[in-house]
């Protein structure tokens, strides 16, 4: 069928009236959450899988990817008026958005932040309709092997691209495996790690690992930081809307960030932080006024913002066409298909393409929603920034346990929840990342299984692995993966170095 003919369906899907509620839902507590320092839209979705989990499926994602959505446009609030990005993504949105917002004119910066996100939303979630199904037909002839060196690429990318460091983006990935060993062996039925505890014989629950390390270890990790500085939230000025000069400076690196951050984030070793950084490079390459370039130059709102969200729609195109997450969000995202069953790739297309082509038409949905609460409702966005830190995270600590008895009602998941919580926070104060560990748990199994069924079709000949080219392409993809970041940063370090020893002389 027609790529627009699915789409239409997916429309049909996306206006009806509980897809709308969860759609406003997802959109205005993304942007909620993503207003608020220090908590992003992985955490929200985290703490929101154990409440969703006998609800629509399709409702469900809709809100999580509303929820995706609002957060990378949140967090540009909180970047321009508080100079504290509310997502990582959102830093470069500081540099020019802050300055703009000293010199009153914040509500031009919130307005170029906004109508930037929503073009770039748009344009993006398009070319996620058009691209999706040539990848999917592409997947649809994978076989076991090609399976099995997809999870590595996955492994991989994730490991590297969360972090500073690969090592420990690797630990925390061999974490997540190990966890994933946990149950019973789906080909010999025997109990594995299980210790004769009857409660871990059906493995680790994703939710309550993805609930444990997002929102227990950061609200542990935040109790323990003891930052009782206050921050100084610059006024709203005049309007917020943006004159003619503003709409002329900002137009083009719209688009311009749009077709950067797009194919950035649909990259397996992608990320919004990667767009954001060469569109603000590119604005100050091009602009006619440089002078004001790190004095409050509107392109270098503009243009961030758009890369940015046309990375979160990028974003989703490995996440449903091949399963591979590549962002934290992504991760939790993952976790969230599965616990109703679901197995984001090619096959999902085809036995599940309303639920599919609904999510996507819900984006644009979601799209048009957030500019319409964005630009009127700014100053109640404002106001969640006063909100005082120990009632946030109190309220997620409680929100977060709470949801979990309520999918699980068992003192032992209350327990495994705890252990993981402080696991979490141990993790956070050493600096390694979070995700790898989901990641992990979701396809380490999954990856056993297409092993073990690679071995066993060519009886046990480990060249099996890599008799097919697309397998050895993605292997060789997935040692890339992990050795350019580290030959980067060893030129990146004898670069320093080298300037340091040039100082002293």
């Amino acid at each position: 069928m027609d790529t627009f003919a699915l789409l239409g369906h997916g429309f049909l899907v996306a206006f009806e009236l509980q897809n709308l509620f969860y759609a406003l839902i997802g959109v205005t507590l993304g942007t909620a959450v993503g207003v608020l320092p220090g908590i992003g839209p992985a955490l929200t979705v985290a703490l929101l899988l154990p409440v969703t989990y006998k609800l629509d499926p399709a409702g469900s994602l809709i809100m999580f990817s509303g929820i995706y959505y609002g957060g990378m446009y949140g967090g540009s609030t909180t970047s321009i008026l508080l100079n504290t990005p509310g997502e990582s993504a959102s830093i470069v949105t500081a540099l020019e958005g802050n300055k703009m917002a000293r010199k009153g004119r914040g509500g031009p910066a919130l307005a170029t932040a906004a109508i930037g996100s929503f073009v770039a939303g748009l344009i993006a979630t398009m070319g996620l309709a058009l691209i999706a199904p040539t990848i999917v037909k592409f997947a649809l002839s994978f076989g076991p092997a090609e399976y099995f060196a997809l999870m590595v690429l996955a492994f991989m990318t994730v490991s590297a691209a969360f972090g500073d460091s690969t090592l420990r983006g690797l630990t925390a990935l061999f974490i997540g495996l190990a966890l994933g060993l946990i149950g019973i062996d789906l080909q010999t039925g025997q109990a594995r790690l299980a210790f004769g505890i009857p409660d871990l014989l059906d493995g680790i629950e994703v939710t309550t690992l993805a609930v444990a390390l997002f929102a227990i270890g950061e609200t542990l990790s935040v109790a323990a930081a003891r930052n009782s500085s206050e921050d100084k939230v610059e006024p709203v000025k005049g309007s917020v809307w943006m004159s003619r000069e503003d709409w002329a400076r900002s137009w083009k690196p719209w688009l311009r960030g749009t077709f950067i951050g797009f194919p950035i984030g649909a990259m397996p070793a992608g990320g919004a932080e990667i767009g954001t950084f060469l569109s603000y490079s590119v604005e100050k390459q091009l602009t006619k006024k440089p002078e004001e370039f790190g004095n409050g130059a509107i392109e270098g709102v503009a243009g961030p913002e758009a890369a940015n969200n046309a990375s979160a729609a990028g974003t989703l195109v490995p996440l449903l066409t091949l399963g591979l997450p590549t962002t934290a969000t992504a991760a939790i995202m993952l976790a969230g298909f599965q616990q109703f069953g679901l197995q984001p790739g090619p096959l999902l297309f085809a036995t599940s393409p309303q639920l599919v082509w609904g999510l996507i038409a819900s984006l644009l949905v979601a799209n048009l929603m957030l500019l319409v609460l964005n630009l009127p409702l700014i100053g109640l966005w404002v106001r969640l920034l006063s909100v005082p830190k120990p009632w946030l995270y109190a309220g997620i600590l409680v929100f977060a346990t709470l949801g979990t008895i309520g999918a699980n009602p068992s003192t032992f998941e209350l327990g495994i929840l705890l252990a993981f919580g402080l696991m979490g926070y141990i993790l956070r104060r050493f600096g390694y990342p979070i995700a790898p560990v989901v990641v992990g748990l979701i396809l380490g199994p999954l990856a056993e299984q297409q092993l073990r069924r690679a071995m066993a079709i060519n009886q046990g000949d480990p060249m099996a692995l890599v008799s097919s080219p697309i397998a050895v392409v993605l292997l060789l993809l997935a040692l890339a993966a992990v050795v350019v970041p580290l030959v980067l940063r060893a030129r990146g370090k004898g670069k320093v170095l080298a300037q340091l020893a040039a100082d002293e002389d």
